[in-house]
C-alpha cells in the first residue's frame, strides 16, 4: 500500500508523490496532459503501454498513481480491481470521440443522435447503468464478516484443546480413577 496520500490532482502537481511512481500510458491524450499541465514537458513518469500493464503495475506496487477516464476508472474499480480506488474529483472534463472513417456516410446522423441522447439525459442514465453499477462488496460488509468469522475460529480451536485436554487429565488420572472406583464398589 502506498505511504502518500493524496487526495487528488493538485497533490500530484505539487510533488508529494515521487514522478517516478506515477504511471502514464505512452502516446496518449493522457501523457500530452501530464507533459503540458504537470511535469512541464519532462519524462519523469513511469511509462505504460496498455491499460492492463496499468492495473498490473498498480497491484504489483510498482506505481502509487495513474491517470484513467473517469467513467472507465469507476467502472474498473467497482466490478473487476475491487483493491483498487478512485481519488478527487474529474479534471480536464472535455468532449469526447467516437473513432470513423473520414466522410463517413452516417457522421451528421451519427451526430444529431449522440446529440440527442445527450439532450434527453439517456447517455446519463447508460452511465449509470453500466459504468456505476458495482459487483464488488462493501469493505464496510466485508470487514464485520470477516471479523466474525475469526473469532468463530478461535472458539472452535478452544473448544477442541479443551476437550483434548479433558480427555489427558483423565488418561494421566486413570489408575486413580480405577483404585476410587474400586474402593466405592467393594
Amino acid at each position: 500500500k502506498s505511504k502518500y496520500i493524496i487526495s487528488g490532482i493538485d497533490d500530484i502537481k505539487n510533488g508529494k508523490i515521487p514522478f517516478h511512481r506515477i504511471g502514464i500510458r505512452i502516446n496518449t491524450a493522457v501523457e500530452d496532459y501530464y507533459l503540458t499541465s504537470i511535469s512541464r514537458g519532462v519524462r519523469n513518469f513511469y511509462p505504460l503501454t496498455s491499460a492492463q500493464e496499468l492495473y498490473d503495475s498498480l497491484l504489483a506496487g510498482f506505481i502509487d498513481v495513474s491517470f484513467i477516464d473517469a467513467s472507465t476508472g469507476e467502472y474498473v474499480t467497482n466490478n473487476i480491481y475491487c483493491n483498487l480506488t478512485l481519488i478527487g474529483d474529474e479534471f480536464d472534463q472535455g468532449d469526447y470521440s467516437i473513432v470513423t472513417r473520414k466522410k463517413w456516410l452516417y457522421m451528421n446522423e451519427l451526430d444529431v443522435n449522440i446529440l440527442s441522447l445527450q439532450e434527453s439525459g439517456e447517455l446519463d442514465e447508460l452511465k449509470r447503468k453500466w459504468f456505476q453499477k458495482k459487483t464488488c462488496p462493501d469493505l464496510s460488509e466485508a470487514s464485520s464478516e470477516l471479523q466474525i468469522l475469526p473469532v468463530g475460529g478461535v472458539f472452535v480451536v478452544f473448544g477442541f484443546i479443551t476437550i483434548l485436554s479433558f480427555l489427558l487429565f483423565i488418561w494421566s488420572k486413570r489408575s486413580t480413577f480405577k483404585r476410587y472406583l474400586f474402593t466405592l464398589l467393594f
